[in-house]
């Protein structure tokens, strides 16, 4: 048990620290590209950081061999957008209330476009419903809906890209930390930054999520409640870690746009890949997600339609995890 709580500390750290190199290098692809900077946030990080857990939902779909194996993917494609929704979400409120032991200045106002935040909670939400109905009802020709979701991600691409918004500029932004003495890096050195600190990202990723699966054991949990608990955790903390990043760099735009692009990929690309390979149909403990996925995305989608978000507000989010945790416990 100490090497995996040492593990999953310097896993931890290192996911940070591979964040910040990735963070610094879209930012400069963004540039070189360019693209709006909510693009940046909600297309090219977001893309970026989701990608590992849709390939583990598309790897769990092709190749497993057993119909276990597979729904490994199926609870994926649920998990991730409830960790986003609630714990992501309340850990950018954290951030944003400030911390003098961090080092990091509570907002008083916050750089977010609101508007275009709650409209993104809304197209989500529809998107995810979609996806929630067809997981409770079992018909033949169901894996042709699978192509829906891959339009729907297609369309919110394209929406991204033609929203009028300011381009990304290198104006007050960091040197490129592979080329610190270029004032004006090529997208070839910022590429190949970002590439590498996604290969970090992921291989990171995977010690931490190993050690929770022998750490759920050692606390007495089953398999399937560790995996609904504890594994979303481990995949969705790059985009976590991001907005935690660029919330003290004063970037509150672009990490709640980063959060907003890995829910709509998670909602759409694994989703698409489930249906496609398994019957798609869900138990007790996957509904409990799906429905407290579908609450906070109501509840955010009210939030950023007010006329204030603030950290405290948005960091309530997170008890609807815990509501989440104590209802899988009583369903044992």
């Amino acid at each position: 048990m100490p090497l995996t709580l040492f593990l999953l500390i310097a896993s931890a750290v290192l996911i940070y620290f591979s964040c910040e190199f990735f963070l610094n290098g879209v930012e400069w692809v963004g540039v070189r590209l360019p693209v709006s900077q909510t693009a940046t946030g909600t297309l090219l990080a977001a893309f970026g950081t989701a990608l590992p857990e849709s390939v583990v939902t598309l790897v769990a779909v092709l190749f497993g061999h057993t119909i276990a194996e597979r729904n490994i993917g199926v609870g994926a494609a649920l998990g991730g957008p409830l960790a986003l929704s609630t714990l992501a979400y309340s850990v950018v409120g954290l951030t944003l209330m400030g911390s003098r032991r961090l080092r990091i200045t509570k907002k008083q106002e916050l750089d977010v476009d609101s508007r275009r935040l709650s409209r993104d909670q809304g197209w989500f939400f529809c998107i995810f419903m979609s996806k929630l109905l067809l997981g409770l009802v079992a018909f033949h020709g169901k894996h042709w809906f699978g192509f829906f979701f891959l339009f729907a991600y297609g369309l919110y691409v394209w929406k991204e890209l033609a929203t009028e918004d300011d381009l990304c500029t290198s104006e007050g932004l960091a040197r490129l930390k592979f080329r610190p003495n270029d004032a004006s890096p090529a997208l070839l050195w910022s590429g190949l930054q970002t590439t590498i600190a996604l290969i970090a990202i992921f291989a990171a990723s995977r010690v931490f999520v190993h050690q929770l699966d022998h750490l759920g054991p050692w606390l007495g949990l089953s398999p399937q409640l560790t995996a609904l608990l504890f594994s979303p955790i481990a995949t969705e903390m790059p985009e976590t870690m991001n907005a935690i990043i660029w919330v003290r760099q004063g970037k509150e735009r672009l990490a709640l746009a980063n959060i907003s692009g890995a829910m709509m990929i998670q909602a759409t690309i694994p989703a698409a890949c489930g249906i496609f390979g398994t019957p798609w149909l869900f138990d007790k403990p996957l509904i409990l997600a799906g429905f407290t996925t579908a609450i906070a995305v109501a509840i955010l989608f009210l939030l950023f339609r007010g006329a204030e978000v603030t950290g405290k507000k948005l960091s309530l989010a997170g008890l609807l995890y815990l509501v989440f945790g104590g209802a899988l416990a009583l369903l044992g």
